[in-house]
């Protein structure tokens, strides 16, 4: 399921084109990672955003990511101000918070920003007040749109075989992030919120 929603939700949102820039939170998940290296494949460029060192060094050495950021590190909004002006394509969202609202201040004309995610808000008591994301579509003529993975069903035979051909090829990988027994499934459960899971987060209940 991850890479068929990282495939669809890339390649039907996003609507990538060869040389543009995608941001991506949550990078080194099992979605953000696959977006990442399929953006890769298709000509752009990767911008990932993760939450420690070690993911920083696997998007950048193993995903071969071009940027790798740490948000726990860094400001997201100003290590993006270094980079660019208005320069980001495609905004692949995870995660939203705070991460999304820097990410949203570089957006280009006629971005594509995919709602994948919103895990950085699903505990909060109430929603959050964030920076109005409205103005800034408007006069960037952007796109926002959050999607179901399920809606692509017709297209699923398409992801499979583009994603079974280039784990073939050695040109995608991914990590599994496997931990057994069945009473340890909610503290392994809240890896997902605190960012600890490293890839798609599996129990084996062997």
């Amino acid at each position: 399921m991850p890479g068929r929603t990282a495939y669809l939700g890339f390649t039907e949102v996003c609507r990538p084109k060869p040389g543009e820039t995608i941001v991506i939170s949550a990078a080194s998940g099992a979605v953000g990672s696959i977006v990442g290296q399929i953006a890769k494949l298709m000509g752009c460029k990767v911008i990932g955003i993760v939450g420690n060192d070690t993911k920083v060094k696997y998007c950048k050495e193993t995903l071969n990511f071009d940027i790798c950021l740490n948000y726990k590190k860094q400001n997201i909004d100003k290590e993006l101000g270094k980079i660019g002006e208005n320069f980001v394509n495609m905004y692949f969202d995870n995660v939203g918070g705070e991460v999304s609202d820097a990410v949203m201040n570089h957006i280009s004309l006629y971005s594509r920003t995919a709602v994948c995610g919103q895990i950085a808000i699903y505990n909060s008591s109430s929603i959050p007040t964030g920076p109005r994301v409205a103005r800034t579509l408007l006069t960037k003529q952007s796109t926002m749109q959050g999607f179901i993975v399920f809606n692509y069903e017709h297209k699923y035979p398409e992801a499979m075989n583009a994603l079974i051909r280039w784990i073939q090829s050695g040109e995608i990988v991914y990590r599994e992030d496997i931990h057994k027994g069945f009473n340890k499934i909610p503290e392994n459960f809240m890896k997902l919120f605190e960012g600890d899971n490293f890839g798609k987060l599996i129990m084996d209940l062997r």
